[in-house]
């Protein structure tokens, strides 16, 4: 093996590398966004992003949530807000559908 070659451990990810996917809402009321859809997307290095998600029909944008980051994995994850949980009625393992993730833009107040 050369020092090139990467090594891999641990499971494979989830095979999403594209928007809309389903998802289950963890008990801690955050919803993944896998290695493959974080890379796909390009967001390695972003720390807020704007999110639509589809519950019971209802189309949510979320803004402004922070993508929280493990320390061996691509993947993200973020939490959905408790005023949205409870207008929504999302509670952990309802399933959601992920529409759309952009990342925030950051407006410059350098001069």
């Amino acid at each position: 093996m050369t020092f090139t070659e990467e090594i891999k451990v641990g499971r494979k990810g989830l095979p999403i590398g594209e928007l809309p996917y389903t998802i289950k809402v963890y008990i801690n009321n955050q919803v993944l966004v896998p290695a493959n859809l974080v890379r796909s997307l390009g967001l390695d290095k972003v720390k807020y992003v704007d999110v639509i998600i589809e519950y019971n029909g209802y189309k949510i944008q979320i803004n402004n949530v922070k993508l929280l980051k493990t320390k061996h994995t691509a993947s993200r994850q973020f939490t959905i807000p408790k005023e949205v949980r409870e207008k929504f009625g999302i509670k952990p393992l309802d399933e959601v559908i992920i529409l759309m993730i952009t990342p925030r833009q950051i407006s410059s107040t350098k001069n």
